[in-house]
């Protein structure tokens, strides 16, 4: 059992701050898997015992574990309990843009800003970036391009304080790394993958037929504090853009 190294993981939790206590947990735990004070293999004490011990609700640590489990730094095995599943995780693991991406695989990407707007969080936009509805939020749309092909229409929230952002700054490097020399660091982000019938405005932007398949993504992406910096709605085109996930086995 790891119960003596997870007894030193939380003497620093912040109980009346701003940073909710399930993430605190859930950081970490990750990072004690990241550096190797945890290996691979070792097991966590159950929910109720660390809970109890920390002074902590159930639905506390169950919803630290089970993030942590999605991201593939944990597993639950019938009979034996959690376990860290790598002992320290690639780099290859880390979040990127469109932008990243196709920088990477050698193509150059471009933007075609198509527009740009200081609006009121709605409801759903709100509860993404964990904002007060109603609050001032940047609105962008864009077409994203590789090597003069259109491969995607990205369109994103951000907080208040990012509303300075100028169409220039969009115009001429992706968004991840606009926010990275704002001094933002990307910490987790929650992403839902899926896909829909392209529309007819859809089809002119993409130069695709109208009803072809088109893949699209959401994603709420958070900073080291646990504050929401970014909300993302996009579609791609599936025949020149793919996600790569790995899966494993609870």
């Amino acid at each position: 059992m790891a119960t003596d190294i997870m007894a030193g993981l939380f003497l620093s939790l912040d109980r009346n701050g701003p940073i909710p206590l399930y993430f605190q947990v859930e950081q970490r735990i990750e990072e004690a898997i990241l550096d190797g004070r945890l290996p691979a293999g070792a097991r966590l004490e159950n929910e109720v015992s660390l809970g109890q011990r920390l002074n902590l609700s159930r639905p506390t640590i169950r919803r630290a574990i089970q993030d942590l489990v999605d991201k593939g730094l944990l597993v639950r095995r019938r009979g034996i309990g959690t376990q860290v599943v790598h002992g320290r995780v690639t780099r290859g693991l880390e979040l990127t843009s469109l932008f990243d991406d196709l920088s990477t695989t050698g193509q150059k990407p471009s933007t075609q800003l198509l527009s740009r707007a200081i609006e009121t969080a709605s409801d759903v936009v709100a509860e993404r970036l964990g904002v007060s509805p109603g609050s001032p939020v940047l609105h962008i749309r864009r077409l994203r391009i590789a090597d003069g092909v259109p491969v995607a229409v990205l369109e994103n929230w951000l907080p208040e304080a990012f509303t300075d952002i100028t169409e220039s700054d969009l115009s001429t490097t992706g968004l991840y790394d606009l926010l990275r020399s704002r001094g933002v660091s990307i910490r987790v982000a929650k992403q839902k993958i899926g896909a829909r019938a392209c529309s007819t405005a859809d089809a002119q932007l993409l130069d695709i037929d109208r009803g072809s398949a088109l893949l699209t993504m959401e994603r709420a992406a958070f900073d080291n504090s646990g504050r929401g910096v970014e909300y993302g709605s996009h579609f791609y085109r599936p025949d020149l853009y793919s996600f790569e996930v790995t899966l494993v086995e609870k």
